[in-house]
């Protein structure tokens, strides 16, 4: 009988089974370990990952911007000037003595031609004596020359004189003319300075100031004056009107003149003239106004203030005083770019508002403008914005101070 195989067939297929079951049990085990490794290490990679891009959008500087705005449009240019005399002239000494009397002082009103004071002049009277002495000298030396003269031409035609001694006498005839004629004007000048003595108005109008006193001793062309007289009736103001105004002033406007002491009065008045050029050291433009002054109610030399309410003032934009850089390369700002970089602008500053400040040149309307930039601020930074939107510049500067 023949034993049977069928237990070691068995083995082997247990074996097999043992086997097969280690090789997914490592599987499994490979898989449960790559699961695991990735499951740990993913969230760090991410968590790292977040980690430079929330360093790297902190490193990026937020700015808050404004626009430039056009300044509150202004019913009309105020400015302050000095009330002057339409006509106004220091009244001196044309000849020299003593002052005998003035008839008129300080607040007077006079009318041209009137006397104001008399100058006693003795040592000009004397001059005057002899001159005249002189005058009639030379005028009988110059009879005795023409009888001399003519009584020399009768004895040429009889060749008892030669005619050399008759051209002579004729000569000496003309010499005595001409000195009578010098003699004569010098009478005149010392009779004009005489008239002199009175001193009088050469317009009418209102005496300012009185320089001398009775007895004093006056010289003409000491450069002293004795009155100054100023017509008062009608007033001639002067404005400097800036440049940024001065294309809008026209001869022919009306405006309206003001004075601190006088609240609630106000007073017409018409600009005449204007220089025509800008003053170099203030870029301002001189114009001239008249007001009428006829009842007395401003005095001459007041401090007023202008109103060129017909003036057509342009619209300045503003910015916020806290926009600007004061650097040695001048005044800067800096403006955010569609790229979110910083450029650096040099800008042309004007009247300072307080709050806001108006700008002439270096940025426009839709610029956005940096608030309360960085001393350390350069040109070519990438910033983010973080309020775009626009902003009344005064209420942006009063914001910005606020949270200071």
């Amino acid at each position: 009988m023949v034993p049977a195989r069928k237990p070691a067939a068995s083995t082997s297929e247990a074996a097999a089974v043992a086997s097969a079951k280690l090789r997914h049990a490592a599987v499994v085990a490979a898989v449960l370990i790559i699961v695991g490794a990735v499951g740990g290490l993913v969230p760090r990679w991410l968590h790292r990952t977040a980690l430079v891009a929330e360093t790297r959008a902190l490193a990026i500087q937020t700015v808050s911007v404004v626009s430039p705005l056009p300044g509150k449009a202004a019913v009309g240019l105020t400015m302050p000037a000095e009330a002057k005399a339409l006509v106004e002239a220091p009244i001196y000494a044309r000849t020299s003595g003593y002052l005998k009397r003035y008839l008129v002082d300080i607040g007077s009103q006079v009318k041209e031609g009137d006397l104001l004071a008399e100058i006693d002049t003795p040592e000009l009277n004397q001059e005057l004596d002899q001159a005249r002495a002189q005058l009639a000298q030379a005028q009988a030396a110059l009879a005795l020359a023409k009888t001399t003269a003519a009584r020399w031409a009768d004895l040429l035609k009889t060749a008892s004189v030669s005619a050399q001694e008759a051209a002579e006498k004729q000569a000496d005839l003309e010499l005595k003319a001409a000195t009578v004629e010098a003699a004569r004007a010098n009478v005149r000048r010392l009779e004009d300075l005489q008239s002199f003595e009175r001193v009088t108005a050469p317009f009418a109008g209102t005496i300012t100031v009185r320089g001398t006193d009775i007895g004093q001793l006056v010289s003409s062309g000491s450069g002293k004056e004795l009155f100054r007289l100023a017509q008062t009736g009608t007033l001639r103001v002067f404005v400097r009107v800036p440049q940024a105004a001065a294309q809008g002033v026209a001869p022919d406007q009306m405006a309206e003149l003001t004075i601190p002491e006088m609240p609630g009065r106000v007073f017409p008045a018409k600009v005449v003239r204007t220089s025509g050029a800008m003053s170099a050291d203030s870029r301002t433009l001189l114009t001239e106004l008249q007001v009428d002054n006829s009842r007395g109610e401003i005095l001459v030399g007041t401090y007023v203030q202008v109103s060129l309410t017909e003036a057509k003032v342009a619209p300045v934009l503003t910015l916020p005083a806290n926009t600007l850089l004061f650097r040695s390369e001048g005044t800067q700002v800096g403006v955010v770019g569609a790229d979110k970089k910083v450029a650096l602008r040099h800008v042309t500053l004007g009247r300072d508002l307080g709050p806001t400040i108006e700008i002439l040149g270096g940025v426009g309307p839709t610029d956005r403008v940096i608030l309360n930039p960085a001393d350390s601020l350069v040109g070519g930074t990438t910033v983010r914005v973080a309020e775009a939107a626009k902003e009344p510049a005064g209420k942006a500067a009063a914001t910005a101070a606020s949270t200071k």
